[in-house]
């Protein structure tokens, strides 16, 4: 059984590698990246550039993670992507922790949504479609998925001035590592992404 507190304090890299090694050697099935009877281990391509199917939930897993996997394709495929607030509920504690990727973290689910609605601003069409990987065990879930959007409105640049949107589209690869509470919501969410690679593809490097 993994120890909670020790992926934790090990930091979220730590924990999402713990957690599907975990999962392989324990023999805890995860939905791999193509249909079922698919081999987990062939090399996928950039999912970000090359669309990869959302695989079927795998036989094997308990109703807890199950309902938690679903919950959290539930958050991205529609409370997310169609920016429906009151909902983020469903997923997240009120007191959530999240660390992003530049390492700070805030606390609070009212803090995560304007955190959420910010993505909009300048890219109105921000959404995430696919789920390529999806790993689950007790009260932890490993999500990779892809998140795509266009620059077309003005992006706040911190100062008080805007930048002017580039009518580029951008597509990057995320993960999201959860901590479940037996309520079905999320205590803490580890997020991963590479803002470098969003800024060069809306043409900001």
């Amino acid at each position: 059984m993994l120890d909670r507190r020790s992926l934790m304090t090990n930091g979220g890299a730590a924990a999402f590698g713990a957690l599907a090694l975990a999962a392989v050697t324990s023999g805890t099935a995860t939905a791999g990246a193509a249909t079922a009877g698919h081999n987990p281990w062939v090399p996928l391509p950039d999912p970000a550039t090359t669309p990869v199917p959302n695989p079927p939930f795998p036989k094997g897993l308990t109703s807890e993670e199950r309902r938690n996997l679903e919950t959290f394709g539930e958050l991205d495929f529609d409370v997310f992507t169609h920016q429906k607030w009151a909902r983020l509920g469903e997923s997240h504690a009120k007191h959530i922790r999240v660390h992003f990727p530049d390492g700070h973290y805030t606390d609070g689910i009212d803090r995560h949504v304007e955190d959420l609605k910010g993505l909009f601003i300048w890219a109105p069409d921000t959404r995430i479609q696919s789920h390529y990987l999806r790993v689950a065990r007790d009260g932890l879930t490993a999500v990779a998925g892809v998140q795509q959007g266009t620059f077309t409105r003005p992006m706040p640049d911190g100062k008080g001035g805007f930048i002017q949107p580039t009518g580029k589209e951008y597509a990057v690869n995320i993960a999201t590592i959860g901590l479940w509470n037996k309520r079905g919501t999320m205590d803490e969410e580890f997020l991963f992404w590479d803002n470098q690679a969003i800024a060069r593809q809306i043409g900001l490097a």
